[in-house]
């Protein structure tokens, strides 16, 4: 049986071993949470490498894709260098190529161009934002809000694009901490006054742990286009109102499986190389993976 571990810098609170039949082959998904210690994952990084078919890292980025563009995130270009013999990938060649494909099981399940969809970080999850914006909806996208704390959402994508070409080269070298909540932060949030671009909205879509940061007591009728929850996280929305729940990955035991360990499984069960998101399109196509819907207020 094939065995990756997704290392991440989030809460260890969230940690799970899983099994996941994947192309045929069974693999061991395993995440281990360091609690924000970039020492501690490095350090867990190295005493596993070479035990290990994959690594995935979660809770920080090693490449944000923005159209064509690739930028390296210093913090987890530093994680990546402790292995010496284990693939390590961060979830974002999945990212660009599985998620585009639930934006459109979405659509066929829900007529999106009538809708208004507050995505809280294009440049996060870049191949989501390209397909909602397809979709002809009323779109704001919180880059600046959820990233930076700056109250001012883009109206555009490509207003969105311009603004992360500018940023991404400089904010690639800060602290992962300045930018994304790590550890115990990853199960802290207040709407506080960024709660009005979620109010506006009919669908609220990126990142979890973004959504989290700024997650208002009521989501009335709304729905959530996310991934990496938990059975508390999906509890918690269906608390505050939320219609409906739609996952990017399959769910284990109720628990969304992160694009990093997804990723690090297709390079097990492909042969233990980096896959480009070229690469891993046709693997992403064959294993028939798709979005998990989730009717948080049944009738």
């Amino acid at each position: 049986m094939k065995h990756v571990v997704s290392v991440s810098l989030g809460s260890s609170k969230r940690d799970f071993s899983e099994t996941l039949t994947l192309l045929g082959q069974e693999v061991r998904l395993e995440r281990r949470g360091t609690d924000g210690s970039l020492s501690g994952a490095a350090a867990l990084i190295r005493e596993l490498d070479g035990s290990v078919d994959a690594f995935g890292l979660g809770g920080l980025d090693l490449y944000m894709y923005v159209g064509e563009r690739r930028y390296t995130f210093r913090d987890a270009e530093k994680l990546s260098a402790q292995a010496e013999q284990t693939p390590v990938v961060d979830g974002s060649g999945l990212k660009v190529t599985l998620e585009p494909r639930v934006v459109r099981q979405l659509s066929a399940w829900v007529k999106l161009g009538d809708k208004r969809i507050f995505m809280v970080s294009a440049v996060d999850r870049f191949g989501m934002a390209v397909a909602l914006s397809e979709t002809g909806a009323e779109m704001r996208y919180g880059d600046l809000v959820t990233l930076l704390g700056v109250p001012l959402p883009l109206r555009s994508l490509t207003t969105s694009r311009g603004v992360a070409t500018v940023l991404l080269p400089a904010l690639r070298h800060a602290p992962i901490r300045w930018l994304y909540p790590t550890g115990a932060a990853q199960e802290r949030g207040d709407g506080g006054p960024f709660a009005r671009f979620y109010a506006w909205a009919d669908v609220i879509a990126g990142d979890w742990h973004l959504i989290r940061r700024y997650l208002p007591e009521r989501l009335d009728g709304k729905i959530i286009l996310t991934n990496t929850v938990t059975p508390a996280n999906t509890e918690l929305l269906r608390e505050r109102g939320a219609e409906l729940l739609v996952t990017t990955t399959p769910q284990l035991h109720g628990r969304s499986v992160a694009t990093n360990v997804l990723e690090a499984a297709f390079v097990a069960v492909t042969g233990g190389k980096l896959l480009t998101p070229r690469e891993l399109g046709p693997f992403v196509h064959a294993s028939g993976l798709s979005g998990t819907f989730t009717d948080l207020q049944p009738r």
